[in-house]
């Protein structure tokens, strides 16, 4: 799972009227919207907003008519449309859809009086209609077959990942608990003892079996996990050897990544072994990481047919922290040593989420990742350099409210020479990226570039990339906020051209009678759950029912055509969608299956 921010967002109206500022666009209707472009090469919106700081949910005047991926009344590329047939790393009972987890770690499927959760999993599958929400299952670790007891601090289900582990043509669950393990900080009903809390953060791996009957039995995965490991905190899957068979990587003590190499057996062994790949090395190797790593992305980014992994997070550790974009090479003897990849991320400037997709279709594997400035204060005083100097020092003016960063992979792998960003104030790309201007410590306050997921929307062979940005307009009733953006993939890279986006404002979404406030663009994922080409979006996001302490989860879907996303038919998904308690405090739809 991404560390990714959750923004909590009291005060603003449940309308659940959230929409794309893309009409719904269909095959006979392309709806060109040529006015939703800023002018090229400007660099600026076509419409500002009065107030940086928002007096009212996207003050900024959003286009009427909304871009559409379809050309004077062309209906789409000649690939549309044609449905995937080889075997998927993500349909667990075998019908040839995609299926989709929804991971809950903060959250508990039978209501416990602590803070600190069990977590469970939840999962919808994909149909020739779409995602079936009447199809749904819900794990936790009390349900029969499933391994372990379900204890406060588990987090069952920090991370999750699929693929087929024992190669029986079912893709199977894996399901990463940072903290299950001993703990001898709190009682044995979870509550606080006021003991000195140990935290002793083993963490594990476990895997659900796919079948044709969907997922069934479970097993815990052999990690070596050991205290302070923290194995499960982040899990990704890839043939990191390229022997045909998959393997796992997890992070552990929050730099080094540990390689469970495939097949596995029922049993929950690799037969590969396990073994961990070091990160790039630390300035203070006796020193612990600040903090550690926040996303992980599989992908082969130098064509050579090997799965390499990609991860960003603060790997250097001491007062000069920063936050690197690390490259771990798949090879035939597997994954070498991470090297961190130069000049993408500032001194002051860190990415949380991360993907890797083809996005300019050259065979290679693009890497997506996204930046945020973070202030550092440079004395006792908490004096430091700000946002609007620290961007001009270093040529980041992209960093205000957040970018989204591409880096083309190649030959010799990703190539920062030709890295480029956007952001909410680049050509195409509907909005105004606000600046902070509290003068506090973070100037990219709506986070754009949240929740990074890479599909072909469209069907035309390259891969596109939706993100959000989860704090856009937060606070300024009525209505709410975030947005979610889908950027176009092209034969030149990523563009900000055409970008489609969903507001609080736009209209043609599911709604509800519920009143209180949301945030979307949490988290989104890009997936193909009815087979016909295209990759539809799910977009995560936080809700409070009005007297709500603190936010649940919900998750809008939207299907995809030749035009892009449209809202017709967009349904919601809550917690008890699937079965699941609304509990406050668990935010569903925070993070989904890579």
């Amino acid at each position: 799972m991404n560390t990714r921010r959750v923004a909590h967002v009291p005060g603003l109206v449940l309308a659940l009227a959230v929409g794309l500022s893309t009409a719904a666009c269909s095959n006979d209707d392309p709806g060109k919207g040529a006015d939703s472009r800023k002018s090229a090469g400007a660099g600026t919106p076509a419409h500002s907003s009065p107030s940086a700081t928002g007096g009212g949910a996207h003050d900024e005047e959003l286009p009427a008519t909304p871009a559409s991926w379809c050309t004077d009344g062309a209906s789409g590329s000649s690939g549309a449309g044609k449905r995937h047939r080889g075997p998927l790393h993500d349909d667990f009972n075998g019908d040839g859809y995609s299926d989709v987890a929804f991971p809950v770690p903060y959250g508990d499927l039978v209501p416990r009086k602590t803070l600190r959760k069990g977590g469970y999993v939840a999962v919808a599958y994909g149909s020739a209609q779409g995602l079936r929400t009447s199809s749904k299952q819900l794990f936790d670790q009390d349900r029969p077959g499933m391994p372990g007891v379900s204890e406060p601090g588990d987090y069952y289900g920090t991370s999750v990942t699929s693929a087929d582990l024992d190669r029986d043509g079912y893709a199977d669950l894996i399901v990463g608990s940072r903290e299950n393990g001993h703990d001898e900080g709190w009682g044995s009903d979870g509550v606080d003892n006021d003991r000195p809390r140990h935290y002793y953060w083993q963490g594990s791996l476990s895997v659900i079996w796919g079948s044709p009957s969907g997922l069934s039995g479970s097993v815990t995965l052999a990690s070596d996990a050991a205290s302070h490991d923290d194995v499960g905190a982040l899990v990704a899957a890839g043939d990191f050897d390229g022997d045909g068979a998959p393997d796992l990587a997890t992070e552990v003590r929050g730099h080094d990544v540990r390689i469970l190499s495939g097949p596995f057996g029922r049993d929950g062994r690799p037969a590969g072994g396990v073994r961990d790949v070091q990160g790039p090395p630390l300035k203070d190797p006796d020193g612990p990481p600040d903090a550690g790593m926040s996303d992980m992305a599989t992908g082969d980014v130098d064509g050579d047919g090997i799965t390499d992994l990609v991860s960003t997070g603060n790997t250097r550790n001491g007062p000069k922290r920063r936050s690197d974009l690390v490259l771990w090479k798949g090879t035939h003897d597997g994954l070498a040593a991470g090297t961190a990849l130069s000049g993408v991320h500032g001194p002051q400037d860190q990415g949380d989420d991360v993907a890797v997709g083809d996005v300019n279709g050259d065979g290679y594997g693009d890497i997506i990742t996204n930046a945020f400035f973070v202030y550092i204060s440079t004395d006792d005083l908490g004096s430091g350099i700000q946002e609007p100097k620290y961007a001009k020092k270093y040529d980041r003016p992209h960093l205000k409210s957040g970018a989204v960063v591409y880096l083309p992979g190649g030959k010799n792998g990703p190539d920062v020479g030709k890295m480029t960003m956007l952001n909410q104030d680049s050509p195409g790309v509907p909005g105004v990226a606000h600046h902070d201007e509290t003068g506090d410590e973070e100037g990219g306050t709506e986070y754009f570039g949240s929740g990074i997921s890479v599909g072909d929307i469209d069907g035309d062979g390259y891969a596109d990339v939706s993100v959000g940005a989860p704090a856009k307009d937060v606070g300024a009733p009525p209505g709410g906020g975030g947005d979610v953006v889908t950027l176009r993939g092209t034969a030149d890279g990523l563009t900000g051209k055409d970008a489609q986006v969903l507001t609080a404002a736009t209209k043609g979404l599911p709604s509800s009678t519920a009143k209180g406030s949301y945030s979307i663009g949490t988290a989104t994922k890009l997936v193909d759950t009815d087979g016909d080409g295209h990759a539809d979006l799910l977009a995560g996001g936080e809700s409070d029912p009005a007297g709500a302490p603190r936010a649940r989860g919900s998750v809008w879907v939207f299907s995809s055509t030749a035009c892009g996303v449209t809202p017709k038919g967009s349904s919601l998904i809550v917690p008890s969608t699937l079965g699941a308690p609304d509990e406050f405090r668990s935010p569903f739809g925070a993070d989904f299956n890579s």
